[in-house]
């Protein structure tokens, strides 16, 4: 018989985000929480991609939490990016520190979620059959977490072994003196290729689109700049706060790439390229809007890759032509490009040949069996709606969210979506997750949830619902801040372009943290306009239907 308990609030995912949820909501208000996660344990994305240089783009000091002023400063971060397990040490760290795992059931996937409108009440199941109700649902299931690897055909075939990054063992792949596959040359691939390149016998790379990617700088952090930052953590904290990218603006823009003097670019850009960090993509202040003065950024880098790569038709493969230069997901690398000047590395190119099959032995492209032992898949993910798609949810109404989604993914604020009453998604479409510090916007994300489901207790509120005619202006407002970028001009997973069939619908809020942060108080100021409240017997409608 499977097993019915009643809590006031469930969160699906451990990450991030699940266990700022579980803080929040248990520890301030006081409700009963369940926590679902499908892994062993806390840490989120930070969990499944135990990959080979896996890495945060984000600077450690500012990629964690700051709702606790003695876990900042009690927290020893040791490199200036820091690497997978340090991060999920962290996580644990805060798992412990904040007696987390108490609600936590791991091991545990959410099938399906339904609201019972009779009773204003989402009903769980578990994969494992377990029954769990709550007045409210919190989705922290992450915005990569649904890894996907493409249908190729003989897949099945490969006698060797075959891992996704995004899914790695944790008790690890052997790839030492082995011949290596990566498919795949985004973010993960980026960072795991130079190291697999050290590890393997032999490494083929198979790339379909090159990627813009920068140097890290990654290094160890000192004592004396560590101490520095803890002593002004709560200036900074604010500061990342409102910033357009959630960590402090160090460096700001020297002006318009099309105005500054060309000397005077050319000596900033070098001087931020020598540095690392993302803080290139910031020289100037119209690169992200403006195809000419991105042009001048782009053909900056371009320049570098063909500097670094010895072989001039190789670094041709490696260097970006079609698209703007930050409208895929910028990557921070550390000795990439220089990983394709080995002998025991090889690129093929697949854009215009593209892989055949997997077959037995190997991959085949262009009728070139290239024989390997193991298939490392850097293909990435069903971005933003893939973890929320892969759950059977379903509204007040009966309908699903895949099907209210069909078209492409719409929400009020990136934080609900009209006709799934009581559901709060972390970090979801519409909101700017991807496109900021994640942290940074997952506490902003929690905090108004929980203040919001502090005011339905105040008011005996019971039901939440974004209303349809505020989530359309949202929707509208979300995609007229894309239009102003650059970000359309590119086939990325921001659109949906990695996943066939999938709507092409740009994502995120490219507005910034500090205005989508404006925008959601200015919504809960107003009565939380936009929203229909509705009291044990009493519909209480929001002021106003909504601006953005």
């Amino acid at each position: 018989m499977a097993r019915h308990t009643d809590y006031d609030a469930i969160v699906i995912g451990a990450g991030f985000g699940g266990m700022y949820a579980l803080h929040r909501l248990r520890d301030d208000l006081g409700m009963r929480v369940r926590v679902y996660e499908r892994g062993t344990d806390v840490g989120g994305t930070w969990y499944w991609n135990r990959y080979p240089g896996a890495r945060c783009d984000v600077e450690s000091m500012f990629y964690s939490y700051s709702f606790s002023e003695e876990l900042e400063q009690e927290w020893e971060w040791t490199e200036r990016f820091p690497a997978q397990p340090e991060i999920l040490a962290y996580a644990n760290h805060v798992a412990d520190r904040f007696d987390l795992r108490r609600d936590i059931a791991f091991g545990i996937s959410v099938a399906a979620a339904s609201f019972d409108a009779s009773g204003n009440r989402w009903l769980v199941e578990t994969g494992g059959g377990e029954r769990a109700s709550a007045p409210f649902l919190i989705t922290a299931v992450g915005c990569l977490s649904a890894s996907r690897v493409p249908a190729i055909p003989g897949l099945d075939d490969f006698a060797g072994e075959t891992c996704h990054t995004g899914r790695w063992p944790e008790r690890g792949v052997d790839l030492a003196g082995k011949r290596v596959a990566v498919i795949g040359t985004g973010s993960s691939g980026v960072q795991a290729i130079p190291v697999i390149a050290r590890e393997a016998g032999h490494l083929t790379v198979f790339q379909r689109t090159p990627h813009f990617t920068i140097p890290a700088g990654n290094r160890p952090l000192r004592p004396d700049e560590v101490a520095g930052i803890k002593a002004e953590y709560r200036r900074l904290r604010a500061e990342s706060r409102v910033s357009p990218s959630g960590v402090p603006l160090k460096e700001p823009p020297i002006g318009s790439a099309l105005e500054v003097p060309r000397e005077e670019g050319i000596a900033e850009l070098d001087r931020r390229w020598k540095n690392g960090g993302t803080a290139l993509m910031t020289t100037f202040s119209d690169t992200s809007r403006d195809i000419d003065a991105n042009g001048v950024l782009a053909g900056y880098v371009r320049e570098r890759i063909r500097e670094a790569v010895a072989d001039p038709a190789t670094a041709d493969l490696l260097t970006p032509a079609d698209y703007p230069i930050g409208a895929k997901r910028i990557c921070l690398d550390t000795g990439y490009y220089a990983a394709y000047n080995r002998d025991d590395v090889t690129l093929v190119s697949v854009r215009d040949t593209p892989i055949e099959r997997i077959t037995p032995r190997g991959v085949l492209v262009g009728g070139v069996e290239h024989e390997v032992d193991v298939i490392v898949f850097a293909t990435g993910y069903d971005a933003m709606t893939g973890p929320l798609n892969a759950i059977d949810i379903r509204g007040a109404c009966g309908r699903s969210l895949r099907d209210a989604w069909a078209a492409g993914p719409r929400t009020y604020l990136g934080i609900a979506a009209a006709g799934f009453p009581n559901l709060f998604m972390v970090t979801a479409p519409g909101s700017p997750s991807v496109l900021v510090n994640m942290i940074v916007s997952i506490e902003q994300h929690v905090d108004w949830v929980r203040d919001l489901l502090a005011h339905c207790r105040e008011h005996g509120i019971v039901r939440v619902e974004a209303r349809a005619d505020a989530q359309d202006r949202w929707v509208e407002h979300v995609n007229e801040l894309a239009s102003r970028t650059l970000y359309p001009r590119a086939d990325s997973w921001y659109v949906g372009a990695n996943v066939p069939g999938k709507p092409r619908v740009f994502m995120p809020y490219a507005g910034g943290m500090g205005p989508y942060r404006e925008a959601c108080d200015d919504v809960a100021a107003d009565s939380y306009r936009g929203f229909t409240l509705t009291g044990p017997g009493t519909s209480v409608p929001s002021s106003k239907a909504g601006r953005p």
